[in-house]
């Protein structure tokens, strides 16, 4: 485990705040999910993402289009849409 040295209170409601630096370096956003893990006496967070969930719309399907060796998943409406401006993009 690596120490980032940075060291937060927890708040009267039992929140920390993960530091932006964090977030941006794990692609951690606004409302993402984080999962809960504990391994022993530690706590570990991880941004989570759904098996076969659409990345745009975060929509789980059995109907949901896995690209890049399965790291791009969309739904098929939203790969429609892409595909669409793309195509709207490269024929100018």
């Amino acid at each position: 485990m690596i120490s980032t040295g940075i060291v937060r209170k927890v708040d009267e409601l039992g929140r920390v705040v993960v530091p932006k630096e964090l977030r941006d370096t794990l692609g951690i956003k606004v409302k993402d999910l984080i999962e809960v893990f504990v391994e022993k006496e530690k706590i570990i967070l991880r941004k989570y993402e759904a098996n076969n969930a659409c990345m745009i719309t975060g929509i789980v399907s059995s109907d949901n289009i896995s690209l890049a060796n399965g790291k791009i998943v969309l739904s098929q409406e939203v790969a429609a849409k892409i595909v669409e401006e793309i195509e709207a993009k490269t024929n100018k």
